[in-house]
């Protein structure tokens, strides 16, 4: 509220803050009305400044918004269905986003031909309309595509070989101590992985057991404890537990993203 401080990060406990000023009760609204717009006069009265141009600076903020609305670049077009010549292995996961259907099986393949979508906490797909929360409910979002055949290995060109990815998905939320971040790849092999810390970023080398492989070192936003960070290894993601030096708030995971929101408060703030 703008009224007093305290400041949470889920909205259950944004339900909760005790409001800060007491009166009667009333039917009414009698929300004091907002401050009225400078007059006309007073505008006309006031010398007309014009602040000087920065054209590098305007045009750098516009690239950056216009960054923030277009969703990611659309993935490598794969082939559309599998190659007849090929075995299907048992309990391979159709390829298609949102269908976790694995081989064999009957049913037809029901998925997402967009891209997933996380802004400001809520998640869903470009391809349809639908925003949630949480991350459980993301992934039960049915999808909105139907086809009679799932596509579990392609035309098998890429047999043999492995796939580097440029990038995954990755989500974030934290404490007063401790950064927890999310990158989403499915199947690593975690005999393997290899994860790094340093003091301002992680390494990573996280092979899959789909023939993918994702290297790269992630930039952080701010100094962490190496000796006190660490990470495990799930089905669906790698988590990793990166220890703050200063305790303070991480408005981005990566140094090298743009800030989607202010810094935000964690912890109990102190009266004024």
């Amino acid at each position: 509220w703008k009224c007093c401080k305290t400041r949470v990060l889920t909205f259950d406990e944004f339900l909760s803050i005790p409001p800060c000023t007491t009166g009667k009760h009333s039917t009414t609204d009698d929300t004091p009305a907002p401050e009225p717009p400078l007059s006309n006069v007073a505008e006309l009265a006031a010398p007309a400044i014009k602040p000087k141009k920065v054209p590098d600076l305007e045009r750098a903020s516009q690239v950056l918004s216009v960054a923030q609305l277009v969703p990611p670049p659309p993935a490598t077009p794969q082939s559309d269905s599998d190659d007849p010549a090929l075995l299907v292995p048992p309990n391979t996961s159709c390829r298609r986003r949102g269908c976790n259907a694995c081989s064999p099986t009957n049913t037809p393949c029901v998925y997402h031909p967009g891209q997933a979508l996380f802004h400001e906490g809520s998640k869903g797909w470009t391809c349809c309309k639908k925003r949630v929360l949480e991350f459980e409910e993301f992934m039960r979002i049915e999808g909105c595509k139907r086809k009679h055949r799932h596509l579990f290995i392609g035309s098998g060109k890429n047999n043999g070989k492995e796939e580097l990815l440029s990038t995954v998905r990755h989500d974030f939320y934290q404490t007063p101590t401790s950064v927890i971040a999310s990158l989403f790849l499915k199947k690593i092999v975690k005999e393997q992985a290899k994860v790094e810390f340093s003091s301002s970023s992680v390494a990573l080398d996280l092979p899959t057991a789909d023939s993918t492989r994702y290297k790269t070192e992630v930039p952080l936003f701010a100094q962490i404890n190496a000796a006190k960070s660490t990470y495990k290894i799930l089905g669906t993601k790698l988590e990793l537990s990166l220890f703050k030096v200063d305790g303070s708030s991480w408005p981005a995971l990566r140094s090298d993203e743009w800030r989607t929101a202010g810094i935000i408060q964690v912890g109990r703030p102190g009266r004024a």
